[in-house]
């Protein structure tokens, strides 16, 4: 809706002007500027304003979108802090040795990534000359997402400084022998080295954020200061398009995280093409992090358009750059000067006579090479303000050329991020454009050779000079791990004891532990709980006045709840990170603390409870980044099962992530059924993760929200327990001929076997015995252990195949699970294997309807034995129909 004159009501309609006047003198100031010197000059004079307005301290609304130039103007640019010329010479090196590793390891067919690195050179080298803290200064050092694809460049460095040799950087991506270098950084594969896994691209972005407010969680719970602890994420600006990439911006900056820089390479150019062909990616990130309240530094352009803006009094240069889209811009990089001329500065007549001022070289200068990223003093200026902007996480949008100093067979085409090699002559080209010192003799083997100055040499020395005074070498994994007391045992003992007639959900079981747990007066401040909001669901909310909700701010209001028992507290020293709805972020949270053992040499002990629907299937990949960083620690899948969760229905049910998470060879799966279960198991992952023999594993636990009477520990299941199955109940014969079978359930699913136990028994004269199946993945692994044992000559039995050894009858597996989640084991399984699960998709309804819907109660566990034995002739073919009938199946 309009008003009569055509105009949209704005927020200001519904304020009262104390002087309308005024306010019309301002409009018609503004009127007269644009009819007497055009729409540009008046807006200019705005954008002025507002920017007067932002420096005075008035509070307006941001820009969100500012010209096409440098944020940092040349006159402006701190004085460089090193020597020039001789950084130049290091990297010339790094930039041949990072092409030529790639270019020899493609004789090999492994491939490998030239042009990242290549148009990033720069933006690394500048911040490992003068900003990028080691771990072997004060504090933990700063922490490094190196772009995947940028990993040569990274290699070429350490080679440079003698960290790797010529036979490592012959071996990139060749690992089998025990000497290669990963594709990518990867701390699994090459510990020493990589810190973070950053290749699936978008979780870089996303785990930077929260290492860095983990970073301050850490300090404002006294366990470690970290104040002089950098985060500096290097991100593509394709990247840019995964939807992790931008989800924790707002956080960020909430948070005012002036410990986090984004540097984010504009090259304009993605995997397949420009960035965004029709419209302009520096513009729109720009909106982006200044609409979310980051600090934005733009460094688009060298030295050599200096010249151009200067001549350029009428704006129609700064308007122009505006509206040239990516996809135009990458092609100017590629043509001859005669097209710049008419495509470019043809567009306008004031362009055009600007022009003609401009020699031919100047043109290609600025088009083709000139990018404020390829120029030390413009990405050092960029860096230096980034490190000294407080209040708020800075983005650095650099410009660059993809494929840059490679030859024009590289340079901005849309093909480069697939081409994995140089020819020799297009080398001897890059050789003297660099001015590197390296022979024709060199390439007699056909090979292109690697090129060291020598170990003594004025580079080397400076490099390493300047590494030393930051702190040594980066980037660096270090682990001073330190193995944790182990609680003691009367936090673990009201499990063991069991619930007695109470009825208790093994979710809450879980939290109980872990709330003793956190008493510890050794280890008890390392937990790190973290929940996706909905704490309350799983029974948390008694954590929150003892322990606290993490928040930077501590509490500034006063909560609604206060004069409650279990009252929402949130303090600056909060223990409890409750993210609110982000699986991704609680998850980014979960790695952080996993790995502050070796990030910061503090051990901490974190778990995560979530709905288990919405863990593995919706941030999976955010567990293998976990894997792949050595992370530790409980990951809790509640409400778990297809079935226990009445009423949420098909979108809550989860039958499956115990499947995908047995893909992960980090991950130790458990489906426990009982408190005291809980117990043992958890104890031994303190102890396996955390004792003197630390393994760089993370266990899943799935707990249930059906409240059940917890029994009392058995004596000598711990081990069993531990291993993944153990006999809970055995059955009562009622003759010596009685037939008789194995059932074996996980989770839940084990009432129903009790129970169906009992009905085989009581209706049918069969004896079942009932087997608490706590790990179908455990037991699954250590058979594949056998069985790899048996490839070299040695004879192991596997565990389940024991366990079961002699026990007569059938094996009947059953659980809250799809069947392939038991059907794991089954061919370790002597005897005749049958299962049941939950397959399909979910559905609302009561728990026993449910499982009546999937097969899975008492009656059609107890029906299905039946079939089993009569399949083998041990009861008559009738009394599978007669139960069929009795149950109403």
């Amino acid at each position: 809706m309009t008003d009569p004159v055509g105009k949209l009501p704005s927020e200001l309609d519904q304020l009262p002007d104390r002087d309308p006047e005024e306010t019309a003198e301002w409009a018609a100031s503004l009127d007269a500027v644009t009819k007497a010197a055009g729409p540009h000059r008046a807006a200019y004079l705005m954008r002025r304003s507002l920017q007067h307005a932002e420096g005075a301290g008035l509070a307006l609304p941001k820009l969100l979108e500012t010209d096409y130039v440098n944020s940092i103007p040349t006159a402006a640019e701190p004085a460089f802090d090193g020597d020039l010329e001789m950084e130049s010479r290091i990297t010339a090196w790094n930039r041949w040795n990072a092409a030529a590793m790639v270019t020899r390891g493609a004789r090999h067919g492994v491939g490998g990534h030239i042009a990242t690195f290549a148009s990033a050179a720069w933006l690394y080298e500048t911040g490992f000359n003068h900003f990028f803290r080691g771990k072997e200064g004060d504090g933990s050092g700063d922490q490094l997402y190196i772009q995947g694809h940028a990993s040569p460049g990274i290699y070429a460095r350490a080679f440079l400084d003698g960290r790797l040799g010529e036979q490592q950087l012959d071996n990139f991506r060749q690992e089998a022998g025990g000497d290669g270098l990963p594709s990518y950084p990867h701390p699994r594969r090459l510990p020493w080295l990589w810190e973070f896994p950053t290749v699936s691209m978008g979780l870089g972005p996303l785990a930077a954020i929260y290492q860095a407010r983990f970073n301050r969680y850490l300090t404002n719970r006294n366990i470690k200061d970290t104040s002089n602890s950098h985060v500096w994420a290097f991100l593509g600006d394709g990247e840019m398009d995964e939807p992790e990439s931008t989800a924790a911006l707002a956080l960020a900056a909430r948070e005012q995280l002036d410990n986090l820089t984004f540097v984010i390479n504009c090259n304009l150019q993605r995997l397949d093409g420009p960035v965004r062909a029709n419209f302009r990616v520096v513009q729109e990130l720009e909106g982006a992090f200044r609409g979310a309240g980051w600090n934005v530094i733009k460094t688009l352009w060298g030295n050599a358009w200096d010249e151009l803006f200067q001549l350029d009094t009428t704006g129609a240069l700064v308007r122009r750059l505006r509206q040239v889209p990516d996809a135009q811009f990458q092609t100017y990089a590629t043509r001859d000067v005669a097209y710049i001329r008419e495509h470019f500065f043809g567009a306008e007549p004031a362009l055009a006579e600007l022009a003609k001022l401009l020699t031919d070289a100047k043109i290609a200068e600025c088009f083709y090479t000139s990018r404020g990223g390829h120029e030390a003093r413009k990405v050092y200026a960029a860096y230096r303000a980034a490190v000294e902007h407080k209040g708020a996480p800075t983005v650095i949008l650099a410009q660059t050329v993809k494929g840059y100093t490679l030859g024009k067979g590289f340079e901005s085409k849309n093909a480069n991020h697939q081409m994995k090699k140089l020819s020799i002559d297009e080398f001897k080209g890059m050789r003297e454009l660099l001015g590197l010192p390296i022979p024709d003799s060199a390439f007699d083997d056909g090979l292109v050779p690697y090129g060291h100055p020598g170990a003594d040499s004025p580079e080397v020395r400076y490099l390493q000079e300047r590494r030393a005074a930051l702190g040594g070498p980066a980037p660096a994994r270090r682990v001073h791990a330190v193995a944790l007391p182990q609680p003691e045992e009367r936090a673990f003992a009201a499990l063991k004891k069991g619930s007695g007639k109470q009825e208790m959900a093994t979710t809450m079981a879980f939290v109980r532990l872990v709330k003793d747990l956190m008493r510890d007066k050794e280890t008890g401040r390392r937990w790190v709980p973290i929940v996706p909001d909905e704490a309350r669901t799983f029974g948390m909310e008694s954590l929150f006045p003892s322990a606290g909700i993490y928040s930077p701010l501590g509490q500034t209001y006063d909560p609604v709840d206060r004069d409650q028992l279990m009252y929402y507290k949130e303090a600056k020293d909060g223990q409890i990170l409750n993210e609110g709805i982000t699986e991704a972020g609680a998850m980014a949270d979960f790695i952080a603390a996993s790995t502050s053992y070796a990030t910061h040499g503090e051990t901490m002990i974190p778990f995560y409870i979530f709905y288990s629907m919405f863990g593995w299937q919706r941030t999976g990949d955010q567990m293998w980044q976990l894997a792949d960083q050595l992370g530790k620690g409980f990951i809790v899948g509640a409400t778990a099962g297809r079935t226990t969760l009445t009423g949420e229905g098909l979108q809550h049910a989860d039958g499956h992530s115990h499947l995908i998470a047995a893909t992960n060879p980090a991950s130790l799966n458990y489906d426990p059924a009982f408190a005291y279960e809980i117990a043992v198991i958890v104890k031994d992952g303190l102890r396996r993760m955390y004792g003197p023999e630390t393994e760089n594993v993370f266990y899943y636990l799935t707990v249930y929200n059906e409240p059940k009477q917890q029994p009392a520990m058995p004596e000598g299941v711990e081990d069993g327990i531990v291993r993944g199955l153990y006999r809970f109940k055995e059955g009562t014969p009622a003759s010596a001929e009685a037939p008789r079978l194995q059932l074996l359930a996980s989770g839940t699913a084990i009432h129903w076997a009790l129970e169906a136990q009992e009905l085989l028994a009581s209706d049918w004269g069969v004896t079942a015995d009932v087997w608490s199946a706590t790990s179908w993945g455990e037991l699954r692994r250590e058979a594949l252990e056998c069985d790899e044992a048996l490839l070299r000559g040695e004879q192991r039995v596997p565990y389940v195949t024991q366990a079961l050894s002699g026990a007569p009858g059938p094996v009947l597996a059953v659980s809250d699970w799809m069947r392939q989640v038991p059907d794991q084991i089954s061919q370790w399984v002597e005897q005749d294997w049958s299962s049941l699960g939950t397959d399909g998709f979910g559905l609302s309804d009561t728990r026993d309807a449910a499982r009546r819907h999937f097969g899975v109660d008492a009656p059609s566990i107890a029906v299905a034995a039946l079939a089993q034995l009569a399949r083998r002739g041990e009861v008559p073919a009738s009394a599978v129909k007669e139960a069929r009938e009795k149950y109403g199946l």
